[in-house]
């Protein structure tokens, strides 16, 4: 069973995305993989959690800039929702009357949404926006209580706190629903160049993230300097992913806020 690792990148703007890790192939039976192994729901829970996770964190750093807002929808007593079909459609209907708002100023928007239940019971609905109307507008909009706005901060690793409030405990079936003009981060694909020795030693510290980055990304800088690969003991394999941003561009759009 030949194996070899393979680079996954995904450009999210001004961040990439690297995932590194083994794949296996049958050298007798060309093109054949390795067979997957099972894993226990638990397991499977906490990788889907993970996976969706890093999906909306790739998905905010490529749409949205620090010309957007955080926004956070309220109720006021008098308009509670009765259930969660009623509170995930007063947001639908919000999202269609900013629509046209938008759109009556020759804007387009980009969201990125979710609705959440208190432990007391009140519903609450979190959105990423793109930016362009007036936040007082906004609140006209919504109509059915308090709102609160607030202009994206980016760091190191884009918006990643956002990303993970968005997703702690949402109402329905799915965590997040965003807008279909939402681009996509670019996915590259790199096999064979990176090398299992070079992970080892990334493992065992004996070759540093820091030296290892500048000489395979030269252009980018790394988010956290004590990231190292995991080793699954099942297969031998190490996998690694790394959170990568253009330092430049960054900082320069930081010291133009301050």
């Amino acid at each position: 069973m030949k194996c070899f690792y393979r680079e996954k990148r995904y450009v999210c703007g001004n961040y990439v995305d690297i995932d590194i890790y083994p794949v296996w192939v049958d050298s007798s039976k060309k093109g054949s993989r390795r067979k997957k192994e099972k894993v226990s729901s638990e397991v499977q829970q906490r990788l889907n959690k993970r996976n969706s996770e890093r999906e909306l964190i790739r998905l905010l750093n490529t749409n949205f800039t620090n010309n957007d807002l955080s926004l956070t929808l309220t109720y006021s007593p008098d308009n509670l929702p009765d259930s969660d079909e009623d509170a995930l459609k007063e947001q639908r209907n919000f999202l269609r009357r900013l629509k046209r708002a938008y759109k009556k100023n020759s804007l387009e928007l980009k969201y990125i949404a979710v609705t959440e239940k208190s432990k007391k019971g009140r519903y609450h609905h979190h959105l990423v926006i793109s930016g362009g109307i007036h936040i007082n507008q906004i609140a006209q909009i919504w109509g059915y209580g308090f709102i609160q706005a607030k202009p994206l901060q980016f760091n190191e690793f884009g918006i990643v706190g956002i990303a993970k409030y968005l997703i702690k405990e949402p109402v329905g079936a799915h965590r997040w629903s965003g807008s279909r003009n939402l681009k996509r981060p670019a996915e590259y694909k790199r096999d064979g160049k990176i090398s299992k020795c070079k992970m080892r030693e990334l493992y065992r510290c004996d070759l540093s993230m820091s030296d290892f980055v500048s000489k395979e990304y030269p252009s980018l800088s790394l988010a956290d300097s004590g990231i190292v690969p995991v080793y699954n003991e099942i297969n031998g394999g190490y996998y690694l992913s790394l959170c990568l941003y253009n330092s430049e561009s960054v900082y320069k759009r930081r010291r133009k806020n301050e």
